[in-house]
């Protein structure tokens, strides 16, 4: 029997394929780390599968055995041809080619639904490392009728996304996620589990969407541009970084709502819990 590392030397020989670096493709070759993923996403024949970015489709192999259906999202031309190659006489298999950050997801996830009956949609994949952010916060953002969203990125990043507000790797994104979803840590991939190996250490993460959030905030918008606003300054106390930002419209006004709200006036914004930002957000749209 094969392994991958076999298989994808072949068929990088066999369609000339070098990793492009400017797309951030490394190419996934431990059976572990695939094997783990896919056992993480708990997928069923019930489920629709987006995979994001499948590059030469060493994940979507294993995804199409367990999945009702997995539509692969593509941008870079010459996997197009790979991906069809090799999976084109699967009938679970389809394959956009386009950025993820244009499609629109939650009309593929609503007539997936509702023409095949699938009862959950999720997301996994191997994220191109340099567009990792804006790819989690658009699945989050765009409120998707999404179970679930487990994907591998740089741990430096990973650790940042499923942290806990206030504690420790704490940045503006890690309240972003919290909101939208519970989070775990699945596996940690060393750089030899790739070629060519990347020169960061990769993380696989689980983020479950919440049915309800875990705060009640007059704003979301202004809550997160709050947040924002706190973590551009992030050296600053949060009295200085508000108030530079004229989210407080003065120093006395900072002082006198974080008086309020028992928080030290010299406290900084990534040892604030999300439920302190909601109730900042809260009195200053009550000023």
């Amino acid at each position: 029997m094969s392994n991958i590392l076999e298989d994808t030397q072949f068929i990088m020989r066999k369609y000339k394929i070098k990793a492009n670096k400017s797309l951030g493709q490394n190419f996934l070759i431990s059976q572990k780390v695939v094997d783990k993923i896919v056992e993480s996403s708990s997928i069923t024949k019930d489920d629709l599968v987006i995979e994001i970015g499948p590059g030469l489709g060493t994940l979507t192999k294993e995804l199409l055995e367990k999945a009702g259906k997995v539509i692969c999202i593509e941008l870079d031309k010459k996997m197009i041809k790979i991906l069809n190659d090799r999976f084109s006489m699967y009938k679970n298999f389809e394959l956009i080619h386009g950025d993820v950050l244009k499609v629109r997801l939650n009309k593929i996830i609503k007539d997936e639904k509702e023409k095949n009956g699938f009862k959950k949609a999720k997301i996994v994949a191997n994220l191109p490392y340099y567009i990792t952010t804006p790819i989690v916060m658009k699945l989050l953002e765009d409120r998707l009728d999404l179970e679930t969203i487990t994907v591998m990125v740089q741990k430096e990043v990973a650790d940042r996304l499923i942290a806990i507000p206030g504690e420790k790797d704490t940045g503006a994104i890690t309240y972003s996620v919290y909101y939208y979803a519970t989070s775990e840590a699945i596996l940690e991939v060393p750089n030899d589990s790739f070629i060519p190996e990347p020169e960061v250490t990769s993380k696989v993460i689980k983020l479950t969407i919440r049915k309800e959030p875990p705060v009640e905030v007059k704003s979301r918008g202004v809550m997160f541009k709050i947040i924002k606003s706190a973590f551009m300054q992030r050296r600053k106390t949060l009295l200085n970084a508000l108030t530079n930002t004229k989210v407080f419209m003065s120093k006395e006004e900072g002082i006198e709502i974080l008086k309020e709200l028992n928080l030290d006036e010299n406290i900084r914004a990534e040892k604030l819990t999300i439920e302190d930002f909601a109730q900042i957000t809260n009195k200053i749209l009550k000023e």
